[in-house]
């Protein structure tokens, strides 16, 4: 990709030094545990950093604003990507704590886990989510990847509450069976529960998640089940989207 992408005081790129990856989780720590309600480790809690094993073999998108960056990097936006070629010198990708990628590790060439998105609570216009995506979009040309994938959460640990949400997607976005993850048996949340007949789509839609209409904008797909992640305070769902598919409107768009 593009070493930067600069839209007035806003700069997008990958992060380059351990203090920048440290800014990106301490963003992820106020979005998560501050706001959302996630539980925090006892370490955690102390360094005030959301941190894991899988942030040493992923690459770090960060959306910085260099007016308020004095000295150290103020990160208003983050995505972490995990690539196969990465993930397999290491613990493999983080959704298989929670979903079978037996699938996704046969597809042929190159695939990235997207995980850890949040932006910081005064950017939220939506100009530093367009930022990210189109980091990503050079981010996919750069190295060749053929799928994106990962978990993407309703906020809440009741599927009650998200039960027409998970249904439009279970009847109306489901994954082709041949790329298609499954939630583990121990943890596996039924999604299809409202049958189609049944389901208010306009009331179905305003139940996801922005991030998960943006998947769908894209060409986005559902694996099976969904997990409820108590730590997170979240109910995961697995999103996949083949790169050949997304449209070339959202290709130049992003890119431009």
């Amino acid at each position: 990709m593009k070493d930067t992408i600069d839209v007035r005081n806003l700069l997008v790129r990958r992060a380059e030094h351990p203090l920048e990856v440290e800014a990106a989780q301490h963003l992820r720590y106020q979005v998560f545990y501050e706001e959302l309600g996630a539980a925090p480790s006892l370490t955690a809690r102390r360094t005030q950093s959301d941190a894991d094993a899988y942030d040493a073999y992923c690459d770090h998108l960060l959306v910085i604003d260099q007016a308020r960056s004095n000295g150290r990097p103020f990160v208003v936006g983050t995505y972490r990507m995990l690539r196969k070629s990465e993930a397999i010198k290491g613990a493999g990708f983080y959704s298989r704590g929670e979903f079978d990628l037996t699938s996704l590790m046969h597809y042929p060439g190159e695939i990235v886990e997207l995980g850890r998105s949040c932006v910081h609570r005064d950017y939220r216009s939506g100009t530093v989510m367009q930022l990210l995506w189109r980091g990503i979009a050079e981010y996919l040309d750069a190295h060749q990847i053929q799928m994106m994938f990962g978990c993407a959460s309703f906020p809440g640990t009741d599927p009650l509450a998200i039960q027409s949400g998970l249904s439009y997607l279970h009847h109306f976005h489901l994954a082709p069976a041949d790329i298609r993850p499954r939630a583990l048996d121990d943890n596996y949340v039924e999604m299809g529960q409202v049958a189609p007949d049944w389901l208010d789509r306009r009331s179905a839609l305003s139940e996801l998640p922005p991030l998960i209409k943006g998947y769908l904008r894209v060409g986005g797909v559902v694996g099976e089940g969904a997990v409820i992640d108590h730590q997170f305070n979240t109910t995961d769902i697995c999103v996949i989207v083949e790169c050949k598919k997304i449209t070339e409107r959202y290709l130049r768009h992003y890119k431009s």
